[in-house]
């Protein structure tokens, strides 16, 4: 009878999820999305906000560590960066350290719409700082720091059999 009224109030129980992350993630990040998507300029690629904060915090960056870093897959990172060099935002240079790759830097330009982009996409996640106080807000980006670490040094296909 409690499910039926939780049901009724729009309410649902996670099930076999419970205890899973995974569900969690995809939701959270689907409507913080769906809501930066909404503020972001339609011109720009989807993604453009992501890749001018990390090429700007890491100035020379390697278009490989980038696509890792932003969770991009490399082909669809060079089409971004295409894009965003296209528009000035972004250069591209070879690297003086190893001449086969391509450093990345931000051009002034590019800096002037990052900060656009986050001041447009910033609200987006003001429910969340609502909810959390700073101590929690603080606590929760330490531990998805940490969750991707783990994700990203755990073998691929690994799969934890513990429950």
């Amino acid at each position: 009878m409690d499910q039926m009224i939780a049901l009724r109030r729009g309410e649902m129980s996670w099930g076999l999820l419970a205890r899973s992350v995974s569900p969690r993630v995809r939701l959270l990040r689907n409507l913080l999305a769906a809501r930066t998507d909404e503020a972001e300029p339609g011109d720009l690629p989807t993604g453009a906000l992501t890749v001018l904060a990390l090429v700007s915090a890491n100035p020379g960056t390697s278009q490989t560590l980038l696509a890792r870093r932003a969770g991009i897959n490399k082909s669809a990172l060079v089409g971004i960066v295409d894009q965003l060099e296209a528009r000035a935002l972004v250069a591209r240079d070879r690297s003086a350290v190893d001449r086969r790759r391509n450093s990345l830097s931000v051009t002034p330009e590019g800096e002037a719409m990052l900060e656009q982009l986050h001041a447009a996409t910033w609200p987006a996640e003001a429910p969340i700082r609502a909810a959390l106080d700073a101590g929690e807000q603080a606590q929760l980006l330490n531990l998805l720091d940490r969750a991707l670490a783990a994700m990203e040094s755990a073998p691929t296909g690994a799969m934890d059999r513990a429950a």
